[in-house]
Order: structure tokens, then C-alpha cells, then sequence
């Protein structure tokens, strides 16, 4: 339902990192979170949310992907 890339933020990668390593310790494996891309769920008519067997991918090119796929949450 998304699709995004690095290029199209506001602030780029390299900016990010900048601003938040003046005041705060980046360590290795800090995740960094920027938001969320255009084309939310709860935002078009009707609205649509995530359900039980869709699946997620985030792609990083050179790297990968990772796949997620929703399951009904055991209680």
C-alpha cells in the first residue's frame, strides 16, 4: 500500500543523522525512526488496516529484504 524511498524525505539520511548525533550518542544498532511514507491506512475511503496473512516487505537496495506477515495474536 506504501512504497518510499530515502530520496523523497524531507530531510535526507545523512542530515538525520547530523542533527540527532549533536545532542544524543548513536551506537551501533541504533534504529533511527523517520515516520511514515504517504498512503496510511486509516487515511483512505473506507479505511484500510492491516489483517491476518498480509504481508509487509521493507527493501533496502543492496541489502535486501525483510518479510513480515500479520498473524492473529495469540491471547
Amino acid at each position: 500500500m506504501q512504497s518510499f524511498n530515502t530520496p523523497d524525505m524531507i530531510f535526507s539520511v545523512q542530515e538525520l543523522i547530523t542533527f540527532l548525533s549533536a545532542s544524543v550518542t548513536l551506537l551501533p544498532g541504533t534504529v533511527i525512526l523517520t515516520g511514515t511514507p504517504p498512503g496510511v491506512g486509516a487515511a483512505k475511503t473506507p479505511p484500510r488496516f492491516l489483517q491476518v496473512g498480509d504481508r509487509m516487505v521493507t527493501t533496502i537496495s543492496g541489502i535486501g529484504s525483510l518479510v513480515n506477515t500479520v498473524q492473529k495474536e495469540e491471547v
